[in-house]
């Protein structure tokens, strides 16, 4: 239901007045008649219901001063900012990220040329990977069938031939000498044990003490000599160990490299000889300018390892008399001395080689006294 504010409030007020004159117990009848008539001029005075501009409906909004109407829904939408549809992220500025979400065309990346070139690289150096096998797994099955020929050194594959005999027998007196050392340190294991059940025997057994107490100092000098001769033999084994496993490993690297290059060197030389005996052409002599300098590159990495082989096998040569000499005199001394009872030669011979031995009966210094 509607009503005018302002007239409302009129219509109240007049009939708070008319209510307070009827309550008065001094009025007569004309007062009545009188109010029936106010009444119905003030009802008559107010406009129509229906005609009312300015109204307010039950739960509706609240009323606009004269002249200022309320504004439709789409004037409503059209006078509200964008902005305040927005949530509170959209006032923060958009994230940024270094990651191009599309991949760059060739001419966006200034790095393509590069990436190009790289790539170009390694196919080229996979084609020519491919080739140089090809070529030097044909080689190798001709010459194992005896259908292609092979460059050859006599005098040197005799002296590669010598070399990996010599390293076999090495490695035989190692396994030898290996073998050696670890019994020889039971046996001064147990002689230190029986030197102990000696010592013990010795205190329970009053008639035999004194011989008990020989034999147990002698099983003891045996042991501390024992100690000394391990020193010197594991010293022994420890240097043909570097010689076999490092020195002569070396050199038989670089002998595999050039044997490597003489196949690749022969390899190349076929191929060279098969274009010199095909027919003449324009094809044909470009192929063969090709052929021409792979030849001449691997001839001369062939000839540098042979050169570097030659000059590695005298060293050695010389490398390997020279500690062999002080390692057979070092195990002679020491194992003649030991077994002849000679305590004294023995630790001369340990000196003489700077080899330290470790006293087993010593305990280690802790890393405050150190």
């Amino acid at each position: 239901m509607s009503f005018n504010i302002e007239e409302s409030w009129i219509l109240a007020g007049s009939c708070y007045e008319v209510m307070t004159e009827v309550s008065s117990p001094s009025h007569s009848a004309d007062s009545g008649r009188e109010f029936e008539e106010d009444l119905r001029k003030a009802l008559d005075e107010a406009p129509p219901l229906n005609e009312s501009r300015d109204v307010v409906h039950s739960g509706g909004a609240m009323p606009h001063p004269e002249g200022h109407r309320p504004a439709t829904q789409q004037q409503q939408r059209s006078n509200v900012p964008p902005s305040s549809f927005s949530s509170p992220w959209a006032a923060q500025p958009p994230a940024t990220t270094s990651v191009p979400l599309t991949t760059p065309s060739p001419v966006q990346n200034g790095s393509d040329p590069r990436v190009t070139k790289a790539g170009q690289s390694k196919i080229d150096y996979l084609r020519q990977w491919s080739v140089s096998t090809y070529k030097c797994t044909r080689q190798m099955l001709s010459e194992k069938l005896g259908k292609g020929t092979r460059t050859v050194d006599t005098e040197l594959e005799a002296q590669i031939e010598q070399l990996r005999d010599t390293q076999a027998k090495y490695l035989h007196v190692l396994r030898l000498a290996r073998a050696l050392a670890s019994h020889f340190h039971q046996v001064v294991q147990t002689q230190g044990c029986l030197a102990e059940a000696f010592q013990e025997l010795a205190h329970r057994s009053p008639p035999l003490q004194e011989e008990f107490r020989y034999n147990a100092e002698a099983q003891r000098s045996l042991s501390k000599n024992g100690e000394t001769l391990l020193g010197a033999l594991n010293f022994f084994v420890s240097s043909l160990a570097t010689l076999c496993h490092k020195t002569i490993d070396d050199t038989l690297l670089t002998v595999r490299q050039y044997e490597s290059a003489r196949l690749e060197y022969d390899a190349y030389r076929t191929d060279l000889e098969e274009l010199t005996q095909g027919t003449q052409g324009t094809a044909i002599s470009s192929k063969m300018d090709e052929a021409q300098r792979n030849f001449a590159i691997h001839r001369d990495k062939y000839e540098k390892l042979k050169a570097d082989v030659t000059i590695k096998m005298k060293f050695l040569e010389e490398n390997k008399v020279k500690v062999m000499h002080k390692q057979l005199l070092l195990f002679h001394n020491a194992v003649s001395s030991y077994f002849s009872g000679n305590q004294a030669s023995l630790e001369a011979t340990l000196k003489q080689f700077n080899i330290k031995v470790k006293n087993p009966n010593s305990n280690s210094p802790s890393w405050l006294e150190q």
